[in-house]
């Protein structure tokens, strides 16, 4: 009894049964070095984000443009009342504060210039930009009875990241010309600030006061703006293919041979901003921000990333392709030459990923394809000993590869053609095992 149930477990392992079983077995375990490789092209994403930040601290950090605010000090009145010996008495007492002033117009015309460093065999994009500011103060009169002190008011324009300003600031305001100095920080302003003391300044009754300001400024990734003029109006043009335009505002856009151009135009019903605050107030405008933002719309991190998700599927494919042979041919194929051929094929992963890093994707997807599919066809026909099988399996390779490298290179309809592709892969296992009769097999076997 107990021979007849050794003899019995001898034949399963040599049924097809089985060897599915152990090919099911072999995928789940090659899922272990591809889950390696997803890591290692995560922490290599990583390591680019901190060489890239390092090139930005050195050129400039991302930039954020806050229009000029008309700043003015003055005295506030405070009345405040004591009772001494049963008498009520009045006290009065001053307090210096000041008052922002937003401009009732503001126009900024900017053009983008971007270019590009390495760090090593990383690359960060940054840009340099001319910006041109124009605008008006309509309400100046509305402040004649505060008792301000004129001759201390200054203008202060918000720059996130000074150190990329490359120009003096010069600032005109009624034809006359001021320069800027570093300003504090505060916060409605997001990062740090230019000041424009206004000495001597002289308002111009029942006028607008023209102001006008033209700065070159570094910068990296993002150029955003704050719109704190009740009307205004920002104009931006860049020679960058691929530009994101953020925040809460979208603009009238357009890309042409590469050049975009992006146009908003932000009424002051448009953003929960004051036309006047003191600075007692904390103020944040962040969540009225807008701008664009140069990016690449799949670095090769990302299509790597995106490449590994498909392991899954080369595993199954190739195996399935050994395995009807295996069935249709009655040649037996060893679980360890299953493994290596995995293996193969996991290891195209981390090629891809090296080879990436220094020539582009594209060149590297190749070499890594190539090699890989030469070296499977290799030995697949030293365990075939058959040109029409081993063609066979070099044409799936090459369809594989051929089809995921457009599926990287698609966007929007990534996911589309990805379905319809594997449900036409399933759809030709399906008609070629169409006539296999499983059962037989285990007989015949048994």
């Amino acid at each position: 009894m107990e021979t007849k149930q050794k003899t019995n477990r001898k034949k399963f392992t040599d049924t097809i049964t089985f060897k599915g079983l152990i090919i099911g077995g072999l995928i789940l375990i090659l899922l272990i070095p591809q889950s390696m490789i997803t890591g290692l092209i995560r922490e290599r994403q990583q390591r680019s984000i901190q060489a890239v930040a390092q090139i930005n601290e050195k050129w400039s950090r991302a930039q954020t443009i806050t229009p000029p605010v008309f700043t003015l000090p003055h005295r506030v009145r405070i009345v405040t009342h004591e009772t001494v010996n049963n008498e009520r008495r009045e006290r009065i007492s001053y307090r210096e504060d000041k008052i922002n002033i937003a401009p009732s117009r503001v126009n900024i015309n900017v053009e983008i210039f971007p270019e590009t460093r390495n760090y090593g065999i990383f690359t960060a994009t940054l840009y340099r930009s001319e910006i041109s500011i124009s605008g008006s103060f309509d309400n100046l009169d509305d402040f004649d009875n505060l008792n301000g002190n004129w001759e201390q008011a200054y203008i202060t324009i918000g720059i996130s990241d000074l150190k990329g300003l490359v120009s003096d600031a010069d600032f005109t305001i009624n034809g006359n010309v001021y320069q800027a100095e570093s300003g504090s920080r505060t916060t409605w302003i997001t990062g740090s600030s230019l000041k424009i003391p206004l000495k001597n300044f002289e308002k111009l009754p029942g006028q607008p006061n023209e102001f006008s300001s033209r700065i070159t400024l570094n910068g990296s990734q993002s150029i955003h703006f704050i719109p704190v003029g009740r009307v205004t109006q920002v104009n931006v043009s860049g020679a960058w293919p691929t530009p994101n335009f953020g925040g809460n505002f979208s603009p009238q856009s357009t890309i042409e041979d590469g050049v975009f151009t992006a146009k908003w135009h932000i009424m002051h019903f448009n953003r929960d901003i004051p036309d006047r605050w003191d600075n007692s107030q904390r103020m944040f405008f962040c969540d009225s921000v807008f701008g664009v933002r140069l990016i690449e719309t799949v670095n090769h991190y990302q299509q790597n990333e995106r490449s590994a998700k498909y392991a899954v599927m080369f595993l199954a494919l190739t195996f399935a392709v050994f395995f009807f042979v295996e069935v249709l041919t009655g040649k037996r194929i060893h679980p360890v030459q299953y493994l290596l051929v995995g293996l193969a094929l996991i290891l195209f992963y981390s090629l891809l990923l090296s080879f990436s890093e220094k020539v582009g994707f594209e060149t590297a997807y190749l070499i890594a394809s190539v090699a890989t599919v030469s070296l499977i066809t290799a030995y697949t026909y030293s365990i075939f000993k058959n040109k029409l099988q081993t063609g066979i399996m070099l044409f799936l390779l090459c369809v594989l590869y051929i089809f995921l490298f457009v599926i990287l290179r698609l966007e929007d309809t990534a996911l589309l053609i990805g379905s319809i592709g594997l449900f036409i892969i399933l759809g030709a296992c399906m008609y070629i095992s169409r006539k296999i009769n499983w059962y037989k097999l285990e007989k015949s076997e048994e």
